[in-house]
């Protein structure tokens, strides 16, 4: 890559980190402000996860549309419809008084939130294919940088909805959102240099569904990975926290943040974690770490059946699961990178995060049914019970994992961009 182009990759990559960061933000904290405002109005874990359902499966169609529009109109074009999108979603909310959203109103909104983080996200983490060059050292720094930080901001936003809710109000909140994501829809469109990409008028819908077995075993083993965390992630957890153990919505809002944040600051840090910044990692390590993860949803829900202290299991373990979890992920997001065909890195990207939203998708119907499932047999059994399945579901991705390639340094010099 020349020094020119690489200057200009990296303002590119700098101007997409932030919009997304800023896109992000506001995407965590709709979360928190929609999950707690309907929780205190009464509504049961169930409901409240439906809520989000809208939000899941117009993600599986984004990340599945997503990767081909990037492909035939260039990832610039993708990365302004989602920032543009989410402006609608947030408008929805804003526009309507507090006592006037219905859950039928909110799923829709949070529909359009759903496919905007998702255009976003697949234009950003594609664009960092493009930006990185041939060095598989930048490709493995880089993402690991903007799914870090990505995540860190993510927790910000969990704790900043949380926070807002409580002191000032959903109109308020939704408002301030509002501008955050303006301000870098303006900034992008002002800084961003080049279509990110070159359109690819020959592209087809077809091209999306990968012939690459490693990018379809590794989506199947993502899809299984976030099954894992959100069966206790979206209502499990955030309602325990505020039901049994009696914290305030803040409180709740701000351990979710502090568990997202640190998650991120792993996820950042993990090309020094993993292969302590010599080795790129490979098949073999998301099968360890997959493995290794499955310890800790298996020892909480343990610890929880035994009777140990429920703030003490709940927060340590989450603890040690985040910074496991972090790293596998950090790991697979690097891996579907390498993987992917350079003149496909779009569509192969969007293919892996649709399967990456199915799990989402799954991850966020259990939690719900099955958390008050388990509630009736006791007021932990709920995320014992969601727990479990959390366990069963990370050792399925480690199994699917198993069938991953090794990365060896001559196949990864045929992958990327030259």
């Amino acid at each position: 890559m020349k020094a020119g182009d690489l200057k200009n990759g990296q303002r590119n990559y700098a101007v997409v980190t932030l919009a997304y960061w800023a896109d992000t933000l506001a995407d965590g904290a709709i979360r928190m402000l929609v999950l707690f405002y309907f929780y205190q109005l009464g509504y049961s874990a169930l409901q409240v996860a439906s809520l989000f359902l809208f939000y899941e499966i117009f993600g599986v169609i984004t990340n599945l549309c997503g990767g081909y529009l990037g492909a035939r109109f260039g990832l610039k074009s993708t990365l302004f419809l989602g920032l543009g999108t989410q402006l609608v979603a947030l408008g929805m909310l804003g526009f309507m008084p507090a006592a006037g959203l219905t859950v039928v109103y909110v799923m829709a909104s949070q529909a359009l939130s759903g496919i905007a983080k998702d255009l976003t996200k697949m234009s950003s983490k594609s664009a960092v294919k493009l930006v990185a060059g041939s060095s598989e050292g930048r490709l493995y720094k880089w993402v690991a940088v903007l799914t870090g930080s990505k995540n860190a901001l993510k927790g910000v936003g969990f704790f900043l909805g949380a926070w807002m809710l409580s002191f000032f109000g959903v109109q308020t909140a939704v408002w301030t959102l509002v501008g955050v994501v303006s301000v870098a829809m303006v900034a992008a469109g002002v800084l961003v240099k080049g279509g990110l990409g070159v359109a690819d008028k020959k592209a087809r819908f077809r091209q999306l569904f990968s012939s690459r077995r490693e990018v379809n075993v590794l989506a199947a083993a993502r899809l299984f990975l976030f099954g894992a965390r959100d069966v206790w992630f979206v209502v499990a957890v955030p309602v325990f926290l505020s039901s049994v153990l009696g914290w305030p919505f803040w409180k709740s809002g701000g351990f979710m943040a502090a568990w997202v944040i640190g998650y991120g600051m792993v996820q950042a840090a993990a090309p020094m974690l993993v292969g302590r910044g010599r080795v790129q990692p490979h098949g073999g390590t998301a099968v360890g770490l997959a493995f290794l993860l499955a310890v800790f949803p298996a020892g909480i829900a343990l610890a929880l059946w035994g009777g140990v202290v429920p703030g003490v299991a709940v927060v340590s373990g989450l603890i040690l699961f985040g910074v496991v979890f972090a790293l596998n992920s950090a790991v697979h997001s690097y891996l579907i990178l390498a993987y992917a065909d350079g003149d496909k890195v779009a569509m192969n990207v969007g293919f892996y995060y649709m399967a990456n939203a199915c799990g989402r998708l799954a991850g966020t119907v259990l939690s719900g049914w099955v958390y008050q499932m388990g509630v009736v047999r006791g007021e932990s059994m709920g995320l014992v019970w969601c727990l479990a399945v959390s366990t069963g579901l990370v050792l399925a991705a480690g199994g699917l994992a198993l069938g991953l390639p090794g990365v060896e340094r001559k196949r990864m010099k045929e992958v990327h961009l030259s």
